[in-house]
């Protein structure tokens, strides 16, 4: 075994920078979050083992089960309308008769490398109490302003718009190459049996973009469950009017770098860790469905 590892020394050596920076920032990290879970800690002073009482109290806490819930929301009012949008899409630009094809491709996809603070600050200004580019639209209207930023609905629509505009373009061009692999040969087939445009969408398509949609649905689900910087930007680190726009990052962010618990900061970050785990577990079962 040693001579084998001898005899391929420069290979080791060659892919060694990448697992030594893995462990650095990515298994140490970790390991250390789990041990910190455990412990009472303000960020300067000694830390004080607390065995599971930060998982107890995780288990009572109120304002963590309140952004558990705006977590869910948001990522229900941003996810479902976001993949039914890609998938319209990523038709379109698949269709023969659009042109500049590329074009579109690239301005869908934009949306994904634009700096998501300056577009949370750009959608907090169209979400404006008073005056917002949409309340402008409702006064042309004739229809009462909203108090976007000031009720709980208000705030959430508005985190998931900014969750919709960034990521369609990016979910619909992995749908786009779900398309382009898909034989043509199975859609002549299909016209040649005499198949409907719906029977060859619902027969051919969806089920060959399974593993696509699989992947767009987990993907969207954790980052969905990973919200921050969206809620950070637009509302502040409260979360807002009733705290509606408290997701779980950031509440992690505000009891670890705010009041300084970075004990519990910890134990909340595993509780996001098991949430996620198990979501994604349900939606790759609801998704992949019995084969």
């Amino acid at each position: 075994m040693l001579r084998e590892i001898w005899k391929h020394r420069a290979v080791y050596v060659a892919i060694s920078p990448f697992y030594l920076l893995f462990a650095i920032f990515g298994l140490f990290p970790i390991g250390f979050s789990l041990y910190l879970a455990f412990h009472k800690w303000d960020g300067i002073g000694d830390m004080t083992y607390n065995g599971w009482g930060n998982f107890r109290y995780l288990v009572t806490d109120t304002e963590f089960w309140q952004a558990v819930g705006n977590t869910f929301v948001i990522w229900v009012y941003a996810t479902i309308p976001m993949l039914l949008l890609a998938l319209i899409v990523a038709f379109l630009l698949y269709a023969p008769f659009v042109k500049l094809r590329t074009l579109w491709r690239v301005g869908f996809f934009l949306p994904n490398v634009t700096s998501i603070v300056a577009v949370a600050i750009i959608f907090g200004a169209l979400f404006a109490n008073n005056f917002g580019f949409l309340n402008y639209l409702l006064q042309l209207l004739g229809l009462p302003m909203i108090q976007w930023l000031n009720v709980s609905w208000g705030i959430q629509i508005a985190i998931s718009s900014m969750v919709v505009w960034r990521w369609m373009g990016y979910n619909a061009i992995i749908y786009l190459a779900g398309l382009q692999s898909i034989p043509h040969v199975l859609y002549e087939a299909a016209k040649i049996d005499g198949a409907t445009g719906a029977q060859a969408f619902f027969r051919i398509t969806i089920p060959m973009l399974r593993p696509v949609i699989l992947f767009t649905v987990i993907t969207s689900t954790i980052g969905g469950m990973q919200l921050f910087t969206e809620p950070q930007v637009l509302v502040g680190n409260d979360g807002g009017s009733g705290a509606s726009g408290m997701t779980i990052v950031l509440y992690l962010y505000r009891e670890s770098f705010i009041n300084n618990y970075f004990g519990y900061g910890a134990a909340v970050g595993w509780g996001m860790f098991l949430i996620i785990a198990v979501f994604s577990i349900i939606n790759w079962k609801l998704v992949q469905g019995k084969k």
